[in-house]
């Protein structure tokens, strides 16, 4: 996500970053995740930042309910005085600011992990035109070549845009590309927590690249 994040920062911006420890997917390992943001996001408010991203969407889509990220964010907030977000959440929000309902999506997950995203986005009222993945844990080793054939993959007439799950997967390279050959917003999501946070300190101006990003 840093390598992205970096990437994508308005000129006079900086990035700081800690971990919450994280070797495996497991609903345990995922949903423990979530109770270890307090500590690691009081940490980086001593390093003076405007807002704080919780950077694992599937912490956040993996939770019993689907409001259950938002809520514990919202907390945070209230308690450090600054915005905090979830990717996950970042995700939703952005999809509905395209005005979009049916989305095609592609991640490097497991089935199990999908059937949880699957879950989630229903929950917050898209419908998945296909969904499918890697069936790997190490998701940083998805080159962006596989993910734009994975992506293609899940294309159908009826979606209105393409979701590339996972803040661990590099997407930046080609979402242009995606979205020139099937002429779809494409949503990450690193992408859709950097324009979340942007939103949430008032900065407005084109960063790109997407169209998400380049009406931001």
């Amino acid at each position: 996500m840093e390598y992205e994040f970096e990437r994508l920062l308005p000129k006079g911006m900086s990035l700081h970053a800690t971990r919450i420890a994280h070797t495996c997917d497991s609903e345990p390992t995922l949903l423990h995740m979530l109770d270890e943001l307090e500590p690691a996001a009081t940490l980086l408010k001593h390093a003076r930042v405007d807002a704080i991203c919780f950077g694992c969407t599937a912490s956040g889509f993996v939770q019993s309910g689907v409001d259950r990220d938002k809520e514990v964010t919202q907390a945070l907030s209230s308690l450090l005085g600054i915005p905090v977000i979830a990717t996950s959440d970042a995700v939703a929000r952005a999809l509905q600011h395209l005005d979009v309902r049916r989305i095609a999506v592609a991640s490097p997950y497991e089935p199990w992990l999908n059937a949880h995203l699957r879950r989630y986005l229903e929950g917050r009222g898209f419908t998945i035109s296909d969904i499918a993945g890697f069936g790997t844990q190490e998701h940083a080793k998805c080159s962006p070549h596989e993910t734009l054939e994975l992506a293609m993959s899940v294309v159908r007439p009826d979606a209105q845009a393409i979701f590339l799950s996972c803040a661990n997967l590099r997407t930046l390279e080609i979402i242009e590309p995606l979205e020139r050959a099937t002429g779809l917003p494409v949503v990450t999501s690193t992408q859709a927590a950097m324009w979340h946070m942007l939103r949430l300190l008032s900065y407005s101006g084109p960063i790109g690249p997407g169209r998400l990003l380049s009406e931001a």
